[in-house]
């Protein structure tokens, strides 16, 4: 089939490999001048199965509150508020239940770890590099009080057969020696996660999706979808009209936008995050995988000669700028924990757009016309998710029966 991707962030990118593998003619759309050039540029670095948790969870809206007072607010609320992000906003509160966290999360872990399955088979068969590295992630906590309400996500752990090992502050430092670890009381250090830079890895991969046959139209503007009621005619753009058997929404935030007039109604809305990258100038102090700092909801990764810190969660719809009290956040962080491991002085500071869904869960499937299909909404975990989110829409285009459940996972669960 002749099949044309919209977006080429880490999302499309690797969707646009599994399809191309699977024998499709695929083309590639994206007003970009290449790939994974927006959220995917300077992310976390996690590719975190582990770690897959819906930021609705329990105790969230209190802890919100809390949040929005302290210096270092893991959480920042714009004051401009419009009524999209207060509809996003109570969808997302009434996700905070035991019950709905549970589900939430055992569907996110489910595609996460499948994801990270691919990822493994993808790298053996290509030989792709990307500054990977297979060393866990570890989560620390900076309260007994944090560490004893770890149970739920234990819990869900257990279930899902993910391997973790409980730490005290002791333990951490022998999985991390650069860590201070009088900073801390313990952690949760899940072994199989991995790190890696997505962008490396989304232009490399392109460049094999290329010589598999995918081709990548850039500078190109998306402007509306044609359609005849039941299926998708043809996508609009500033450089013509183009045609395909299949079309796919794979635009991150941007989205909504697209499927609106074609009456989807798609909750997925752009959580601001913000990272810096700062060259290593110590390397004994420097992490050795991915410390998650939970107090202030940061990621601290190891990417080759580079520390990657990125992190909160800002609700203020499209908005690009970039305050110095946000790099202060990300910097006080990696230096109350890693000291000197380092050189600030040259941090790289950047922002970028998460496709979140209020219930956590990506968007994978297809929608009510017959050949227009979506893999977005995937939040923080992007890169976590994107070889097994493309790998089962894939299969499911291809009429083959994915490897996981995918019942719960296309935009009917919100109908």
């Amino acid at each position: 089939m002749k099949i044309l991707i919209l977006g080429a962030g880490v999302i499309g990118v690797t969707t646009a490999w599994y399809l191309a593998k699977a024998g499709h003619e695929v083309t590639v759309l994206d007003r970009q001048s290449g790939a994974g050039l927006e959220t995917s540029f300077a992310n976390a670095g996690e590719v975190s199965p582990g770690y897959s948790s819906p930021w609705a969870a329990p105790g969230i809206p209190q802890k919100a509150l809390k949040w929005l007072f302290m210096e270092h607010a893991p959480l920042i609320v714009r004051p401009t508020i419009d009524p999209a992000t207060v509809r996003w906003m109570l969808s997302m509160l009434r996700n905070c239940t035991k019950a709905r966290y549970t589900r939430n999360k055992g569907r996110m872990v489910r595609v996460a770890e499948y994801s990270r399955d691919c990822l493994i088979a993808l790298r053996a068969e290509t030989g792709i590099q990307y500054d990977q590295r297979t060393q866990g992630t570890l989560e620390v906590f900076r309260s007994q009080k944090q560490l004893d309400n770890i149970g739920k996500d234990v819990e869900v752990l257990k279930a899902g057969g993910v391997p973790f090992e409980i730490l005290d502050a002791a333990g951490c430092a022998r999985t991390e020696p650069g860590i201070d670890a009088s900073r801390i009381v313990g952690g949760l250090r899940l072994p199989n996660d991995e790190t890696g830079d997505c962008h490396k890895f989304t232009t490399a991969l392109a460049a094999l999706a290329e010589t598999a046959g995918v081709r990548f139209i850039y500078n190109v503007d998306i402007r509306g979808l044609r359609h005849d009621g039941r299926q998708i005619t043809a996508v609009e753009t500033d450089q013509g009209t183009y045609t395909a058997d299949v079309f796919i929404g794979a635009l991150g935030s941007y989205t909504p936008k697209l499927v609106k007039p074609l009456g989807l109604d798609l909750p997925v809305y752009p959580v601001k995050g913000y990272s810096i990258t700062v060259p290593i100038i110590n390397e004994a102090r420097a992490p050795v995988s991915t410390v998650m700092d939970e107090t202030y909801k940061v990621a601290i990764t190891r990417l080759g000669d580079r520390i990657r810190i990125g992190g909160m969660a800002e609700i203020a719809r499209f908005n690009m700028d970039l305050p110095p009290a946000r790099q202060a956040t990300l910097t006080h962080s990696v230096e109350d924990l890693f000291a000197g491991a380092g050189d600030q002085s040259q941090a790289k500071f950047w922002c970028g757009l998460r496709p979140m869904t209020p219930d956590g869960t990506p968007v994978i499937g297809r929608t009510g016309y017959d050949n227009f299909w979506l893999n977005t909404g995937h939040g923080t975990l992007g890169w976590t998710m994107s070889c097994g989110s493309a790998r089962v829409l894939a299969d499911m285009i291809s009429g083959v029966k994915p490897e996981i459940d995918t019942t719960d996972l296309s935009i009917a669960r919100y109908s």
